[in-house]
């Protein structure tokens, strides 16, 4: 995947006339009236996403983007829809970062959701990235069990991708979760093999981490939008340090990722050293 480009005059003339800026979610999240997960997204047997270079990306840099689609979060891919992934990819690519493959993983919670985990493809152009996102279905669901599965997108980074930046490099991707609650401790094998089609190991999400940094770089986007979320807040920043970035306005999302992109490609540190520039965003 990854062999278009990411045209900006292109995706607001489509925008336009989709009709992305007026349509309410349910218009354009059109699997929400489904009640289930785009068959294409559905993990289940899935071995891995790649992310590779080709002619027209030949040093592909990927980004996985993880987006909690629980009750409390699932406007957050409207946003992104109506104008901040536009934002998002075009401030990557005039930032400096000619090649960026983003990933779209929706997030739920695998003790109480029917579709904890949605996959989309590492992809560079516009209209694709456009047809992933909004493939995804906002369950709207999670439950009173004091997280979410942020974990499934580590578990699935870690496992479920291969990258040309990590085995032609040796240089690490980036991994955002974006989200509001705690992440929830454990993932039994059996919840493995429930979304995936198998799996043996129970892992914790410490395990879950240490596993993910080997090939990516890891940050949380806690969205400070409610007194729980900052209870969970400080849970991130025991839990991740100074890659939990803490933000109120949710429309600073595509700015924050923006930023540590383009810091970490122009200091060349991808996977040895911290990001610059994240102390802007850190409001508590």
């Amino acid at each position: 995947m990854g062999s278009t480009r990411y045209d900006l005059d292109a995706r607001y003339d489509r925008a336009r006339k989709a009709g992305y800026g007026t349509k309410s979610a349910g218009e354009i999240f059109t699997q929400n009236a489904k009640r289930m997960a785009h068959e294409s997204m559905n993990p289940h047997g899935i071995s891995f996403r790649e992310s590779r270079d080709s002619e027209v990306h030949p040093n592909s840099v990927p980004i996985i983007l993880g987006l909690d689609v629980t009750g409390s979060m699932g406007h957050i891919p409207h946003e992104l829809i109506r104008d901040g992934l536009p934002k998002l990819m075009g401030g990557i690519i005039q930032g400096g970062v000619p090649d960026p493959a983003l990933l779209f993983l929706g997030i739920g919670d695998h003790e109480c959701d029917g579709y904890p985990l949605q996959v989309g493809q590492f992809e560079s152009g516009d209209a694709e990235l456009d047809m992933w996102l909004t493939r995804t279905y906002i369950e709207s669901g999670g439950g009173g069990n004091a997280g979410e599965s942020y974990l499934l997108a580590w578990y699935f980074a870690a496992f479920h991708t291969r990258t040309d930046a990590f085995e032609k490099r040796n240089q690490k991707g980036l991994l955002f979760t974006v989200g509001d609650e705690p992440c929830l401790k454990t993932l039994p094998a059996s919840a493995i093999r429930e979304i995936m089609g198998k799996g043996q190991q129970t892992y914790t999400h410490i395990e879950l981490l240490e596993e993910v940094k080997k090939k990516y770089e890891v940050y949380h986007i806690s969205v400070l939008h409610s007194d729980q979320a900052l209870r969970a807040d400080r849970g991130w920043r025991e839990l991740l340090g100074q890659n939990c970035i803490s933000i109120e306005d949710h429309r600073e999302i595509p700015n924050v990722i923006k930023g540590i992109i383009c810091d970490t490609f122009k200091n060349k540190t991808l996977g040895t050293t911290e990001t610059e520039g994240l102390d802007q965003f850190q409001m508590l």
